[in-house]
């Protein structure tokens, strides 16, 4: 995490009740597209799996010990899905509007879904309206193919989106 608070007492909130999803019977098949819909995107996000010892995984603050999801930087309603047409869109809110983790915060949603869909998805990662003082920047830099593929060779932006996308024992 970094050694200087941005913002040194974030509001923390409530984890949501999640909805139970059906799984697809045993004698689906295995090859068939599933539909991907914005609870599932928000799961990979917020990322509630529980494996074998229930541990509970989650893209966390890069400034606080805390997930993205208790502190309402990410929530189900800002996620846009189109199956359909294979486009996923995620806004965000950062925690305070001049906030200097906006974009690896950003970062840290793409790389996250990047590993976690399909390639046929487009992913587009937008700061909410309004949220942030550098907006339009910060989402010039989150959706330029190439500024993100430089951002991950730097390696110790990769350590520290790494370190957000760790797992976390609870």
């Amino acid at each position: 995490m970094v050694s200087e608070l941005i913002n040194a007492n974030p509001v923390i909130y409530e984890r949501k009740e999640r909805r139970v999803r059906s799984v697809p019977s045993a004698a689906a098949d295995e090859y068939a597209v599933e539909a991907i819909d914005q609870q599932e995107i928000f799961d990979i996000l917020s990322v509630r799996i529980y494996l074998y010892l229930c541990i509970l995984l989650d893209i966390k603050d890069p400034e606080h010990p805390y997930s993205l999801e208790e502190l309402k930087v990410i929530t189900e309603d800002a996620i846009e899905v189109d199956d359909g047409c294979g486009y996923v869109r995620v806004t965000f809110t950062p925690t305070v509007e001049h906030c200097s983790m906006a974009t690896v915060i950003g970062l840290c949603l793409r790389v996250k879904l990047l590993r976690s869909l399909p390639s046929r998805y487009k992913v587009d990662i937008r700061v909410a309206p309004g949220s942030h003082a550098t907006e339009a920047a910060v989402n010039k830099q989150l959706n330029d193919k190439e500024r993100v593929a430089a951002a991950l060779e730097n390696p110790g932006l990769v350590d520290m989106v790494d370190e957000c996308l760790s797992p976390s024992y609870e």
